[in-house]
Formats: C-alpha cells, sequence, structure tokens
C-alpha cells in the first residue's frame, strides 16, 4: 500500500509536534524515518495509522483520504518501542490475538490461526517458545513477538516505532535484519522511526 501525507500539521497545548509535513512511501518500501527524540516522528506514525488526528492536513493510503478512516480500516499493523505484549497470555497467544478479535467474516479458523502463528514464529526465530510468558524472554526475543503479532494479520503497511531502543548490539543487528527480511518476504509497505543513523543504515 502506498502512503502519502499532504500538509500535516499538529500541535500539543503551545508545542508544535509537525508543521506542513509532505511525505510519500511507495508500496513496498521499507523506510526509516531517523530524527532525535521529540522531532515529531511517532506522531507522524500515529497520524498515519489512525491513532492520533491531526490538526489539519491529509493521509492518503493508496491514493484515497483516509484522513477520517478508524484505526480498525487502514490495515496498519504496529510494532511499540515498549513492546505492549500481553504479560498474561502465552507467546502463541499473542501473536493470536489479531487474528481471534477479527470480524467473524474474516477470521481464520482454529487450524489456520496455528498455522500462520507457526509460521511467524518460525519468520522471526523463535520455533519452539510458543508456549512460553513474555517474562521468561529476553527483550530482544520479546521484541520479536511484537513483530510477528504486527504482521499475523496480514496487514497492508507495518509501523515500526522505536524498535531497537535498549537493544544490546547482537539483538538490535538481529531485530533489524528480521525487518528487512520480514518486509522482503511479505511484501508490505515497512516504516520504521529511528533515531540512531547506523541503526537506520543496517536495514
Amino acid at each position: 500500500m502506498s502512503i502519502a501525507v499532504s500538509g500535516l500539521q499538529k500541535r500539543f497545548g503551545g508545542f508544535t509536534a509537525l508543521q506542513n509535513v509532505d511525505l510519500e512511501f511507495a508500496q513496498g518500501e521499507l523506510t526509516a524515518l531517523l530524527g532525535p527524540s521529540g522531532c515529531g516522528k511517532t506522531t507522524l506514525l500515529r497520524i498515519i495509522a489512525g491513532l492520533e488526528t491531526a490538526d489539519a492536513g491529509q493521509v492518503l493510503m493508496h491514493g484515497e483520504d483516509a484522513t477520517g478512516r478508524h484505526v480498525r480500516e487502514r490495515q496498519v499493523g504496529f510494532v511499540f518501542q515498549h513492546y505492549a505484549l500481553f504479560k498474561h497470555m502465552t507467546i502463541f497467544e499473542n501473536v493470536a490475538f489479531g487474528l481471534r478479535v477479527m470480524d467473524k467474516k474474516r477470521r481464520p479458523s482454529e487450524n489456520e490461526i496455528r498455522a500462520r502463528v507457526m509460521k511467524l514464529l518460525e519468520l522471526v526465530q523463535l520455533e519452539g517458545f510458543e508456549k512460553r510468558m513474555p517474562s521468561e524472554l529476553s527483550g530482544g526475543m520479546e521484541r520479536r513477538v511484537a513483530l510477528a503479532r504486527a504482521i499475523a494479520t496480514d496487514p497492508a503497511l507495518v509501523i515500526y516505532d522505536e524498535p531497537f531502543a535498549g537493544l544490546d548490539p547482537i539483538s538490535l543487528s538481529t531485530i533489524a535484519k528480521l525487518i528487512r527480511k520480514l518486509n522482503d518476504a511479505l511484501g508490505t509497505t515497512s516504516i520504521v522511526v529511528t533515531y540512531d543513523l547506523m541503526t537506520s543504515l543496517k536495514i
């Protein structure tokens, strides 16, 4: 899915987070947004995903105005900086969550859900961990679960908000390679936010 934003503006009280932002993201591309903390990167992502409303401007998805669409209608997978895993669920159930809450017309069968989750866990190198709880995993492994969960529903766009924050160098390199691998394998449009130039070059 191609994405374009035009004239986006967003203020929080007296603070201007976005001022007349114009950007385009081609279908299937992996794009890194590089900038220091507080420059509006996450705000931009949240507006594209439908989690935040712009004060002015437009969000176009495949050339259609999506500015007023609900987040559920935007086909966006979101990887949050702090994982946001469900601590009371196994790794399998975390990844399966988005599939289970689909409306009945789109919801896969239990066999299809299991097959898809197991395939995704293999893709993110977590096969054999499906019965573990998040508390039993390292930070890098939790981040991989978050990646799998974000793409489980086959979104057209995947947004990664600071996916490398707090990771050791080895885990960081692994996550960077996985993001590239998932983007190439699934053909989704991907946007990665980071403040680290060297990390952005790795993907």
